[in-house]
């Protein structure tokens, strides 16, 4: 049986809305698009690069597919982050798109995502990671499937957004497997299921 790992930026009062860009995730009428803009430092490169040193398989909702295909997808071979994402096998769980086709090494998981990445989950071997996607990420923890998070937590506070766990999660004990703090005050924190 493989395993499920979350990795989301996230910020003191649990925003994970549009972390990256401006136009990233305006629903709800977002304005703090970019949040996490300024960040990124050489601790944080080095603990990502880590995530990305072996080839693995990808679980992402149809937003963050559709994202990542336009802002890393068609990206130049030489960044590491295109190149990790274009030769990765990408799960996508959606009951909205016809076919995943452009973009290389994307399979279409159709119907219901706890159903489907559960059934994924039981026959694979490896690491299944997700980045992003809260709404899957949500599904996924509320029926026992995430095993760790790799969570980003940044020093400020929002106020608005999608939360990382809105409405009642179960109640799901972890344990603090790693954690390093950025130049940036980022707490780069590993946590297992126990």
């Amino acid at each position: 049986m493989g395993s499920i790992t979350v990795t989301m930026s996230v910020t003191l009062d649990g925003v994970v809305q549009g972390p990256g860009r401006v136009d990233e995730d305006t629903r709800g009428g977002f304005p703090h698009g970019g949040w996490g803009q300024g960040y990124w430092d050489e601790v944080m490169a080095r603990e990502m690069g880590a995530g990305m040193s072996a080839p693995g398989a990808m679980l992402l909702g149809r937003r963050t597919w559709q994202d990542f295909l336009t802002s890393w997808g068609r990206a130049t071979a030489d960044n590491p982050f295109s190149a990790h994402l274009n030769a990765a096998t990408k799960y996508v769980v959606s009951r909205a798109l016809k076919d995943v086709d452009a973009w290389q090494n994307s399979v279409l998981l159709r119907g219901d995502a706890v159903a489907t990445v559960g059934e994924l989950k039981a026959r694979s071997d490896g690491d299944l990671s997700v980045i992003g996607s809260a709404s899957l990420v949500r599904a996924l923890h509320a029926a026992g499937l995430v095993d760790r998070y790799t969570l980003l937590i940044h020093p400020l506070t929002l106020g608005s957004g999608s939360l990382l766990f809105e409405g009642p999660a179960p109640w799901t004990r972890f344990e603090l497997a790693r954690s390093v703090t950025t130049t940036m005050g980022v707490i780069i924190a590993r946590y297992t299921r126990r």
